[in-house]
């Protein structure tokens, strides 16, 4: 796991994160999500190694296990502010867009959704902690099964997965009959809620939030739940294993893409500033000390 440290991790410097990132402030929408293959460029190549690990690893079994190992929630207790700062030590290695840390892209998210949905005060705190979930990267998971897109594991992987064509070499599940059909162990609209995907931080956040009882609404949960899902929402596959409330889902995690992607070309928003708003609404939908 790649970690950027400051002895003070409390406190952000804009100025000096700001740098890294310049090359991004006017960057153009067709730029996002940039996965083709270059060995010869460092974050390009950290990104594919990152999926092929998550692709040749995540199996129906191993999914599995993570589910029966993390949602015990005897990780760690601690509040919604104090996981937040924690990301300011973890840059995402699956990003090809921002090598910043998480913390900012969770302001950066935060403040985009609040300027366009001023009304909806669930959203802007859904933009602060979706991915929050990113935490387990501290405590011991490695980040191939903590970041990056999702897929449902158990039927054949969509075409429109990340590095699909030559990542899932060596996945055992794609010569298991069981695994590797259209339907897999599924059955026809079956919907999102009962998929399985591959483990990562959406899956992890959501069961944190259910667990704790937050009283965000559904739409708020369901964001979380699937914004990594990029082959479904953004590229239309799994239709097959989807009932028609899903389709309102989808509306939803589609409207919250464009806060959570091209944020990452935004300037550093200022966060100490930005603490008491936020805290008021964490307040409101998930108080106090959380187990994790």
């Amino acid at each position: 796991m790649r970690l950027i440290i400051d002895e003070n991790p409390n406190l952000i410097d804009p100025s000096e994160l700001l740098r890294p990132e310049f090359d991004f402030v006017k960057k153009g929408l067709s730029k996002f999500r940039d996965y083709t293959i270059d060995e010869n460029d460092k974050l390009k190549e950290r990104v594919r190694q990152t999926y092929k690990a998550m692709h040749t690893k995540q199996t129906v079994e191993f999914v599995k296990n993570c589910h029966e190992n993390w949602l015990k929630f005897d990780h760690a207790k601690m509040t919604v502010r104090q996981a937040l700062e924690k990301l300011n030590n973890l840059v995402d290695e699956s990003d090809p867009d921002t090598t910043l840390p998480n913390i900012v892209h969770a302001f950066q998210t935060a403040e985009r959704a609040r300027v366009d949905f001023p009304e909806h005060d669930w959203l802007h705190l859904t933009g602060l902690i979706h991915d929050l979930g990113k935490i387990m990267a501290f405590y011991g998971e490695e980040q191939w099964a903590v970041v990056g897109d999702t897929f449902v594991v158990g039927c054949l992987w969509s075409d429109n997965i990340v590095y699909r064509n030559e990542s899932f070499e060596g996945n055992p599940d794609g010569k298991n009959p069981k695994y590797n059909t259209k339907y897999g162990i599924y059955e026809p609209n079956c919907g999102l809620d009962n998929l399985l995907l591959s483990w990562g931080h959406d899956e992890y956040m959501y069961q944190v939030l259910k667990h704790n009882n937050s009283s965000l609404p559904e739409h708020a949960m369901n964001i979380i739940r699937y914004h990594s899902f990029y082959p479904w929402h953004s590229a239309g596959d799994y239709e097959h294993l989807m009932k028609p409330q899903d389709d309102e889902t989808k509306k939803w995690v589609l409207i919250f893409n464009r806060f959570d992607l091209y944020t990452k070309s935004s300037e550093i928003p200022n966060i100490q500033a930005l603490w008491p708003y936020y805290q008021k609404l964490i307040d409101k939908y998930i108080p106090g000390s959380l187990e994790w």
